[in-house]
């Protein structure tokens, strides 16, 4: 009982290998699943971007071809533009969450993929080092665990400057329209 008890549990090589293997594969196959997403969600966040300008660019004529509004009518593009404004951030808000959320996963799977694809590498060479074909190169259990990995805290800042630089650009824009909507309608 001793003696199980110092050497863990001993796997044969051909099951650690297929079980890397399998682990390597799962965490490939993730890493694309989360790739194609996150670009389906950057699909999405063009085409609100596409839409928004384009709406944007239908309230800019309006009120360039409406004889009827004056300065005192400019609180209503003006609050049309609040309100979109505020329903755009929101939609984009909510698109680069999933985006930033996918990328963090598809990260963590990366590492997991490198960590085993290194721990399938070192196995292969022990393996061969130890003659090849016998089975008396067996291997422990916990040398071929492979606990799912997390980048390290910087990574997050990656995120942050990019939610600061879209909603900056946001707030660019709005103060851009607000102004321009002041002046064609009041000067």
């Amino acid at each position: 009982m001793a003696d199980y008890e110092t050497h863990h549990s001993i796997i044969p090589k051909e099951t650690a290998l297929q079980a890397l293997n399998t682990i390597i594969q799962l965490h490939f196959e993730k890493t694309l699943e989360k790739k194609r997403a996150v670009d389906l969600q950057k699909k999405e966040l063009w085409k609100l971007f596409q839409i928004f300008f384009l709406f944007l660019g239908l309230v800019f004529l309006a009120q360039a071809q409406s004889p009827k509004l004056q300065c005192r009518h400019c609180w209503i593009p003006i609050g049309i533009l609040s309100l979109a404004h505020l329903i755009f951030y929101v939609s984009v808000a909510q698109t680069l969450r999933c985006i930033n959320g996918f990328k963090y996963q598809r990260r963590c799977h990366k590492l997991t993929l490198g960590l085993a694809t290194e721990r399938l590498r070192q196995l292969k060479m022990r393996i061969s080092a130890a003659g090849g074909g016998g089975e008396e190169c067996e291997v422990g259990g916990d040398e071929f665990e492979i606990h799912y990995q997390e980048p390290p805290e910087s990574y997050f800042g990656k995120f942050k400057r990019n939610w600061a630089l879209h909603f900056g650009f946001l707030i660019l824009i709005y103060v851009f329209m607000v102004s321009s909507s002041v002046v064609l309608l009041c000067f």
